[in-house]
């Protein structure tokens, strides 16, 4: 077996440490948070262990700021969270992950443009096959990258071409993003998207594509929009 450095995108994970099943709650002790956490990543490298040798674990956690909410002049990006009730236990357990498992985190960007930058840089020194990204955010579709999605009903290995990669952005950009609330061509899904976008291969044809769209729907706006939409949903590799 190929030794492969795991990046692990730990904010899902954690999150998921913070919630009692047996009550529907929170937990309120900090050991129940560490203890579930543990169990959960010993399952996921026992996992990912039965393909490939873990040569090693980068974990990426609690990045704060996000140059995201500041593009556009009426940015709602993820403002459909704003509401959401956090763990109780939630920063205890960012702490406890840089404290015992030195998580990494960012400042201005968010952790999934943490992973890709480290994910863009190992490849490049170690070959592609070297390192795998852990997480069960799509978002890291757009990538062409050796991914594992660790989440409990939809456990999967994925092993993205370049090809696959370019189409699931473009795809991305007209279905829009609904867990960070972007959607800048209302209406349009899937089905469409894979009608609409089929004989595109370079990225210049996918632009181009995709950019009609816009163009129909915001008129004279359709430069400043495009550029919006794909900012807030391109990851940063460098």
């Amino acid at each position: 077996m190929i030794d492969v450095t795991l990046l692990l995108d730990a904010d899902s994970l954690i999150w998921a440490a913070c919630y009692d099943k047996e009550t529907s709650d929170w937990y309120t002790k900090e050991s129940q948070v560490r203890d579930k956490y543990d169990n959960n990543l010993a399952r996921i490298i026992s996992e990912i262990g039965a393909f490939v040798n873990v040569a090693d674990l980068i974990t990426f956690n609690g990045s704060r700021g996000n140059f995201r909410k500041l593009i556009g002049s009426n940015n709602t990006y993820k403002a459909n969270r704003e509401q959401s009730r956090l763990p109780l236990l939630l920063n205890e357990g960012h702490r406890y992950l840089k404290d015992h498992y030195n998580g990494v985190a960012g400042y201005g960007v968010e952790t999934d443009d943490m992973v890709a930058r480290k994910w863009n840089e190992l490849r490049k020194e170690n070959g592609r096959d070297s390192v795998m990204i852990v997480s069960i955010d799509k978002d890291y579709r757009q990538l062409p990258c050796l991914l594992y999605n660790y989440h409990w009903n939809s456990r999967s290995f994925s092993d993205i071409t370049e090809s696959e990669a370019r189409y699931n952005f473009y795809a991305q950009m007209i279905c829009g993003d609904q867990a960070d609330n972007v959607n800048f061509l209302i209406g349009k899904g899937p089905v469409f998207s894979k009608k609409y976008l089929m004989g595109c291969e370079t990225e210049y044809q996918y632009i181009k594509r995709v950019f009609l769209l816009f163009q129909r729907r915001y008129k004279s706006k359709a430069r400043e929009k495009f550029i919006e939409c794909y900012n807030l949903l391109r990851l940063r590799t460098d």
